[in-house]
């Protein structure tokens, strides 16, 4: 399995949800955003615009889910990878290196600007960024995708640099949703306008799909966040176990120490509340046909995969990490061919 991957895309990030998160797969199984190119640095990108800005260079991140796989419709590949490298990169500057929160908050500040531009169809004579933004622009003209939502996912990036762990956590659940809603929802909804499938109930259930998988990715792999100050849980659920975001400075991430009882039932109770959102939205794969169809279909079961390897750790993912990998694959697709029922029940109800 691959340590080194960073920060979370919103992921609603994923096959084509590209939700979730980035500590599963193992490098050798992850794929290239785009299907026969080689996965490469999206950092440090030359000055001069790609020749044809429909092809978005490959991010070297890898992936719990494949980003527009040979499942995802040719056509619609090209505005995925350029809606994928836009919040690759700006995750990047939210996450990478060792620059101050200040100095984090001005790039992204810089990142939106030019968001605003590529949204009027103006191409800025010194952009800092033009393999993600010529890319971006075409596919904002060509498909109209929303500015708003692209926007919503640098609020959420921002967010992350102004709210830690000692500088104000999530008051309760709702608040930390509404978190969800700007930094995974968004791609969920940007996926079904290309599909062209926006009716109300249909965007509810990919929001449910996207907050679960955003949720999952935090409670799959704490020891990545809670180092950097990082604190997603919610203080209600934590205050009922006796909990403060004070007990968690003193964890050792992947220490051989058991972390307190009260905290591993912590991850149960809010692995459960990621399982429910998941399948209130799962019944959306039965709206998509084709290959779209099963791109949701692999997305929602691999969610509930990683879930289902977080309650065989008796839910301690302070000390170790779920994996899932090729040996993973015949389950997966067995259960996204059947999809009837989203997974198998919890072992055991969560302790409250």
């Amino acid at each position: 399995m691959s340590p080194e991957a960073g920060g979370k895309v919103p992921e609603a990030a994923a096959v084509a949800f590209i939700v979730m998160g980035e500590r599963v797969m193992e490098s050798g199984d992850a794929m290239s955003i785009v299907p026969g190119h080689d996965v490469a640095d999206n950092r440090g990108v030359s000055a001069t615009p790609p020749a044809n800005p429909r092809h978005a260079a490959a991010p070297a991140h890898y992936e719990n889910f494949p980003v527009a796989s040979w499942l995802c419709p040719p056509h619609l590949r090209p505005p995925i990878a350029a809606i994928y490298h836009f919040a690759r990169t700006a995750d990047d500057i939210a996450d990478e290196g060792d620059a101050s929160p200040d100095a984090r908050l001005a790039e992204l500040r810089a990142y939106r600007e030019e968001l605003a531009a590529a949204a009027r169809g103006e191409a800025l004579p010194d952009s800092r960024w033009p393999h993600v933004f010529g890319p971006l622009a075409w596919a904002i003209t060509e498909y109209r995708l929303p500015e708003d939502l692209l926007a919503d996912l640098l609020s959420a990036f921002m967010q992350d640099i102004e709210k830690t762990r000692d500088r104000g956590t999530y008051a309760d659940r709702a608040e930390l949703l509404d978190y969800c809603r700007r930094s995974a929802n968004p791609v969920g909804r940007l996926l079904l306008h290309l599909y062209g499938v926006t009716d109300a109930q249909a965007l509810a259930q990919s929001d449910a799909i996207c907050s679960a998988l955003q949720l999952i990715n935090f409670w799959q792999d704490p020891s990545v966040d809670l180092p950097r100050g990082r604190f997603y849980f919610p203080r209600t659920d934590c205050e009922r176990r006796g909990l403060t975001s004070e007990h968690f400075k003193v964890f050792e991430p992947l220490s051989p120490a058991p972390p307190p009882q009260e905290a591993i039932n912590l991850i149960a109770v809010v692995a459960f509340w990621a399982r429910e959102l998941m399948t209130e939205g799962a019944p959306l794969v039965h709206r998509l046909r084709g290959r779209v169809g099963w791109e949701l279909r692999l997305v929602v079961q691999g969610g509930l995969r990683i879930l289902d390897k977080i309650e065989d750790l008796g839910f301690d993912t302070f000390s170790q990490r779920p994996t899932v990998g090729k040996a993973d694959a015949p389950v997966l697709l067995w259960k996204a061919w059947r999809m009837r029922r989203q997974s198998r029940p919890m072992k055991a109800a969560p302790p409250r």
